[in-house]
This record gives structure tokens, C-alpha cells and sequence, in this order.
């Protein structure tokens, strides 16, 4: 018997265990900085500084409760599809593929809300799943949380519509209504072609041939299948509103993305099953498919794990994908290990970003990331031996 239960606990022990190891490798970047700082009465300022109260001012305290996030979905979507498939092995392989997804653990990171609307959305359909009916009073704590689950009401309306539930369809149509009076999506502005930007952002979220394959499930599903679920659903609502709104202006994917990602269970339930009606000889295409997801899943994780070596290959470290969550804690570091507690320095950015870690503005010492008429003393932020970033000290004129 295949023990996918014992599988599945290995699997988001080892991933966990890395993401955290990944935390230390990450400086908070200057967005994330504004939101700690200024964004009060936003969810996001009230978890992050909830978590650094408690376990103190580090990268582990700001990080950690998306990291949570990511282990509940990760959970939540395995209590889902404990009966969606035929097979246990079918079940593990959906959550791992849904747990190596490029923007899943980019989520599960980073300080946003596509982890925590992720995370609220699985909450929703497994409390549906075990009940057998809408919960009503979960719906309508959704809509305070945030904007995008205005795409989850819409969802729920178009199922409504198909299942002709007349409760629904009114609650549903309800809370979409008032979450598009509370925020609304911006749709205004000249028609400028982000369609292929979109679908590209996606293909990031999924890695390339994932997101194709998906798209061409989901597409199948649509026109073959008349009972559709509401993986299919969500998916699919979110997937043609982003790609609709795209070709008019550029989207906010994070709003959309949660919703899409959670169609893989879908994916791979097509995908095993066109595997297993074919015969043996027909089936090597199918395995080749599959192997190939898998692989490109792990690389690009890998790549992830070990991004700082990428600075080796890179001509202009600004052009790494991770750069902006690099340099602020070592530059931090380099000068409390010098006495220096306070500097000022032009880069507004990089000064809110140090005062994270404990380094404060205005002070009679200047930190330039330039090399001027007076240098001053220098620190050089390195790694793996190669200069990332060159900044130089020196006292304040008066």
C-alpha cells in the first residue's frame, strides 16, 4: 500500500525546513519595509508586528507566519482531495507538485497577502467538503480580510448559477457587490497590452510547461465535462478575469493567483487518467510529461535554495531576481560590528530598510553607495567571494 499520508509528512517537514533556511539567506525588502512600518491597519502591518513583538525584530519573526500559512494550505489541500482521487499516490503527487510551485513558495516567504487568501479559500471549501453546505458566516469574514475575494464570490455565483442554488446565487452576488463598492479592481485607463505580460507572470508562478499543461486542462475540463467542481471553478474565474483585465492594463497577479493555483488537483487527476486509459505502449508521452514537471519543479526550487551562487554568473548583480531582498542585513551587520548604530544615508530605500535591523537615520555618519572625493571607510557586501554591493562611511560635514 502506498503511504502517501507518511510521504506527505516527510515531504512538508524537508520543504519547511528549507524555507526556513531560505529565511536566513533574505533581507527584508524595501516594500516589505513600508508595509512593517507605515501600513497600519492593514493585515499584513498586524501579523508582521504581532510576530516580531513576540519573538523579536528578525527576519524569522517577520517571515514565519506566511511560512505557517503555506504549511496550513499545504495541509488543507491534502484533507481535500483524501477521496478526489482513485488513488493515494495520485493525492500525494497533486500536493507536491501544488507545494514546489515557484509562486506557492515565493507566497509562503514573502511578506503579502496570496498565502494568507490561499490559505482562507482551502479553509472554506474543506469546511464545505465536511458539512456538506455553504458556510455563510466564513464567506462573510472573507470579505473584510481582503480585496480578492471578490474573485472566491464570483465564483461561488457562477456555481450558483450552474447548481441553480437561489441562497447562494443572492450571498454570493451579495458580497461581490459590496466588496466591489469596499475596493474594486481598477479597470480604467487606455487599452496597453499585458495580455502575454500576464500569461508570462504566470508561467513564472508555475514554471512554463506546468502553467501550459494547466491551461489545457483547464480548458478540457471546460468543454468536456458538464459536473465541474469548484476547483474548477475558482480556477477558472480567476484565470479569464486576469487574462480579460490584462488587455487593458497591467494586473496585480497577486490578487488572482491563489485562486489559480488551486486547480491542480484538477491537472493532475487529467493527467493520470489519460496515463491509465492508454495502453502501455501509448504511455511513455505521459510519463515523459510527467517526469519533466517534476524535474523542472525541482530545479527551479534549487535554483531558489541556492540563488546567492546565481551572483557568480551575473555580469550586474541588480539584474538577480532575489536582489532586492539581499544586502540590507549584512550591510546591518558590517556596521553594528563597527560601532555604528545610526547613519544617514541619500538612498531612502536601503535607510528604511536598515532600520529593521536596528540601524536608525540621522547621525554625524554618512553612508554613500558611490565612491566620492571622500571615501571614507569602505564595506564591501560579497558572497560566495564575489561584490555584490560596495558602500563607504565616513563622518558627517558641518
Amino acid at each position: 500500500m502506498f503511504k502517501s499520508k507518511y510521504l506527505f509528512i516527510g515531504l512538508l517537514c524537508i520543504h519547511s525546513l528549507l524555507l526556513l533556511f531560505l529565511v536566513d539567506n533574505l533581507s527584508i525588502s524595501y516594500k516589505e519595509a513600508l508595509t512593517y512600518f507605515y501600513d497600519k491597519g492593514s493585515l499584513l502591518y498586524a501579523i508582521t508586528n504581532l510576530s516580531t513583538t513576540l519573538f523579536g525584530q528578525n527576519d524569522f519573526a517577520l517571515r514565519i507566519p506566511f511560512i505557517l500559512f503555506y504549511v496550513g494550505s499545504s495541509i488543507l489541500l491534502y484533507l481535500l482531495t483524501d477521496d478526489y482521487f482513485k488513488r493515494k499516490a495520485d493525492q500525494f503527487i497533486s500536493v507536491a507538485i501544488f507545494m514546489m510551485l515557484p509562486g506557492v513558495n515565493s507566497a509562503a516567504l514573502l511578506v503579502n497577502e496570496s498565502i494568507i487568501v490561499l490559505f482562507f479559500t482551502l479553509l472554506y471549501l474543506y469546511i464545505y467538503k465536511k458539512r456538506d453546505k455553504e458556510c455563510y458566516a466564513l464567506l462573510f469574514l472573507l470579505l473584510f480580510i481582503d480585496n480578492s475575494f471578490a474573485i472566491l464570490f464570483l465564483a461561488l455565483f457562477l456555481k450558483a448559477l450552474s447548481k441553480k442554488d437561489n441562497l447562494l446565487l443572492f450571498v454570493s452576488l451579495a458580497l461581490f457587490g459590496v466588496s466591489m463598492g469596499l475596493y474594486g479592481f481598477e479597470i480604467g485607463g487606455k487599452p496597453r497590452g499585458y495580455f502575454l505580460d500576464t500569461f508570462g507572470v504566470y508561467s513564472t508562478i508555475f514554471s512554463p510547461l506546468v502553467f501550459i499543461y494547466f491551461v489545457y486542462t483547464i480548458y478540457r475540463v471546460g468543454i468536456k465535462h458538464t459536473n465541474k467542481d469548484m476547483f474548477w471553478y475558482i480556477s477558472v474565474t480567476a484565470l479569464a478575469l486576469s487574462l480579460l483585465f490584462s488587455l487593458r492594463q497591467k494586473v496585480a497577479i497577486e490578487d488572482f493567483a491563489p485562486f489559480v493555483v488551486i486547480g491542480i488537483p484538477i491537472m493532475v487527476k487529467m493527467l493520470m487518467h489519460s496515463l491509465r486509459v492508454r495502453l502501455k505502449e501509448f504511455q511513455k508521452g505521459y510519463y515523459i510529461l510527467g517526469g519533466t514537471i517534476v524535474t523542472v519543479l525541482v530545479i527551479n526550487f534549487s535554483i531558489v535554495l541556492f540563488n546567492k551562487y546565481l551572483y557568480l554568473f551575473i555580469e550586474n548583480p541588480q539584474k538577480h531576481f532575489a536582489y532586492n531582498y539581499h544586502i540590507a542585513k549584512e550591510l546591518a551587520k558590517e556596521l553594528q560590528q563597527r560601532d555604528i548604530h545610526t547613519v544617514f544615508t541619500y538612498d531612502d530605500e536601503m535607510q528604511i530598510r536598515l532600520k529593521f535591523y536596528g540601524i536608525y537615520s540621522s547621525s554625524d555618519t554618512i553612508l554613500y553607495s558611490y565612491f566620492g572625493e571622500k571615501s571614507g571607510e569602505k564595506i564591501e557586501i560579497r558572497y560566495h567571494g564575489k561584490p555584490v554591493k560596495t558602500f563607504y562611511i565616513h563622518p558627517k560635514e558641518r
